[in-house]
């Protein structure tokens, strides 16, 4: 059972949150607070394993709170608020979620579908905090290192079946020049290929479009919900993990809002996740140049569910972290010199890859 506290000022959205959170089963509400002030002294009273916070509230603000909190005594948080405006600020200053408050018109199941959504997908954040109190771990540190892990956006859930083949790549320092020298020497028809790549929101819609320009496959930054087609290829915008979806035998990108993934957003350990848990086996995996190890966990995920996985070798990557990692996970079928890569991926959208 997960124990929580609500902080918000209107007795009335109090009574709804404490009836709602307390449907979801495994939840628990054990107090309400109508400030900053009264939750710090419930907090230490019960030690509740997540506080939800609004942002609009006397005496001390929500976010002047969140951050207090993280920096005083780290613990989950979710943001339950009517400013939107707030909703990725909320995320770099330590809350694991956001819940928009109920809009006029919206249904009373609606609103809980969106809080158990979001409860639901956070019990290994909560898990973990648990297992950390018991163990008495520095706090701090594992907030972070769950913080990190792609689990708290997307459980494993590897696809069992074969299905039409995807390509997912990722890329980080040195990424820009490496994409195009290799997507330069693609050529149509091949799979949906999905990539992505650290690289700031705002720069990532034009690198798309010079990418489009030096190939003569259909390259576009990412949107929401958009079928993948032949010889179609999407970039990860600078400020949304980018996703696949299984939709009766099709794929469909998926953007996501939300923390940082190993470090990232876009999170290259996100988008290897959503592949193999949506294809399985018929997919590739290819991790390029780069610094750190985001990348190193969903190519396990892939690699384990017989996923052809690639790393660009150490020989022209200027940094070769990011391969590294991957390459000492145990998560690749073959280490490939750059200008090889093109060949590979190629190869494998015109022959049919069986498990290995």
């Amino acid at each position: 059972m997960y124990s929580v506290l609500i902080i918000d000022d209107s007795p009335l959205m109090q009574r709804i949150l404490t009836d709602m959170i307390s449907r979801v089963e495994d939840f628990e509400v054990v107090a309400t607070a109508s400030d900053a002030y009264e939750a710090r002294e419930l907090i230490k009273q019960h030690k509740p394993d997540l506080v939800t916070i609004d942002i609009n509230m006397p005496k001390m603000d929500g976010v002047t709170f969140l951050r207090n909190l993280m920096r005083l005594h780290p613990m989950p948080a979710i943001v339950i608020s009517t400013d939107a405006s707030k909703h990725h600020e909320v995320f770099d200053d330590g809350a694991i979620g956001f819940i928009a408050k109920k809009e006029i018109g919206e249904k009373d199941a609606s609103f809980f579908g969106r809080i158990e959504d979001t409860l639901m997908r956070l019990t290994f954040f909560l898990d973990r905090y648990k297992m950390k109190n018991n163990a008495s771990k520095p706090k701090t540190i594992e907030i972070e290192i769950i913080k990190n892990h792609p689990d708290l956006l997307l459980p494993l859930k590897p696809s069992p079946a074969l299905g039409d083949k995807i390509i997912a790549i990722g890329a980080s320092t040195g990424g820009v020049e490496t994409l195009l020298e290799i997507f330069s020497k693609l050529s149509p028809p091949l799979p949906p290929i999905l990539i992505t790549l650290h690289i700031p929101f705002g720069f990532s819609g034009s690198f798309a479009q010079r990418l489009n320009r030096a190939s003569s496959l259909n390259i576009k930054e990412a949107t929401d919900g958009e079928l993948l087609e032949t010889s179609f290829v999407r970039i990860a915008p600078g400020n949304r993990h980018l996703l696949v979806e299984n939709r009766q035998g099709k794929y469909y990108t998926k953007l996501l809002d939300g923390p940082r993934i190993s470090r990232h957003k876009p999170s290259v350990d996100i988008l290897f996740r959503s592949v193999c848990n949506n294809a399985g086996a018929s997919a590739m995996g290819v991790i390029l140049t780069g610094m750190g190890d985001d990348g190193s966990i969903g190519m396990k995920n892939m690699y384990d569910a017989g996923a052809y996985t690639i790393a660009q070798s150490e020989k022209q990557c200027v940094v070769f972290g990011m391969p590294d990692k991957a390459i000492k996970a145990n998560a690749i079928t073959t280490i490939v010199d750059l200008n090889s890569i093109p060949n590979k991926i190629e190869s494998f959208g015109h022959r049919s890859y069986k498990k290995r």
